[in-house]
């Protein structure tokens, strides 16, 4: 499939294309997001634009997520672990990343969405064990929108902001999601040690220590 010639068919479409290339983009990779975002915002033309375009988008990545989600719901634990032990490794969701997608909403079901909504290949994927584990749907969808906006906004903005400039977009679009993944990091980092260093102080606590039994106790 000619990717180029793909996107200008969805493209020719305006907005409503917009929105199903992002849906698309949650079931068939075509480019890395950032890239297809960035690409999105080099053919904006004015301001208005940009903020429909971030709509349409946000709108249509939001809705792969609710199916994905639909999935995960449906089709159950041990069936959609064998899918991923047999297909899953023809679209970057190896059963290893599964469990660790899994694993993860052992914390903060929320701000576990809404964090994994702005990491590659991780914001595809998270909401099929999101669906598996049958997550509050509402809590879940805004999650999910919040965390696709922070995503989709930066990126086609930065795009539209290199209109003409000469500058490489899938180069500067790779560099700045090193840096939300730095950023990411660093905060949970943070979280982790600072949670640690609350608990510490109770765990060394040393308990009362008895006072000697005198002749005069049992008197």
């Amino acid at each position: 499939m000619d990717t180029s010639n793909t996107i200008t068919v969805f493209l020719s479409f305006g907005l409503l294309g917009v929105g199903c290339l992002a849906i698309a983009e949650k079931f068939i990779p075509l480019f890395p997001s950032y890239v297809l975002l960035m690409l999105l915002g080099l053919t904006i033309a004015d301001y208005t634009t940009l903020a429909m375009t971030i709509m349409a988008t946000s709108i249509g990545s939001l809705l792969g997520a609710i199916g994905w989600y639909g999935i995960g719901r449906s089709f159950g634990s041990q069936r959609i672990e064998r899918l991923v032990t047999r297909y899953g490794k023809y679209v970057s969701l190896r059963l290893s990343l599964y469990h660790r997608l899994t694993d993860a909403y052992r914390g903060n079901h929320f701000w576990v969405t809404v964090i994994g909504q702005t990491l590659p290949v991780v914001r595809i994927y998270l909401a099929l064990p999101a669906g598996v584990l049958r997550l509050e749907p509402r809590a879940f969808i805004a999650a999910a929108a919040i965390g696709t906006i922070l995503w989709n906004t930066p990126f086609l903005t930065l795009g539209y902001a290199l209109r003409g400039s000469g500058y490489d977009p899938v180069s500067i679009g790779f560099w700045v999601v090193m840096a939300v993944i730095t950023i990411e990091a660093t905060i949970i980092l943070g979280l982790r040690l600072y949670k640690r260093s609350i608990a510490s102080p109770r765990l060394a606590r040393p308990r009362a220590v008895a006072a000697p039994l005198n002749a005069e106790d049992f008197a």
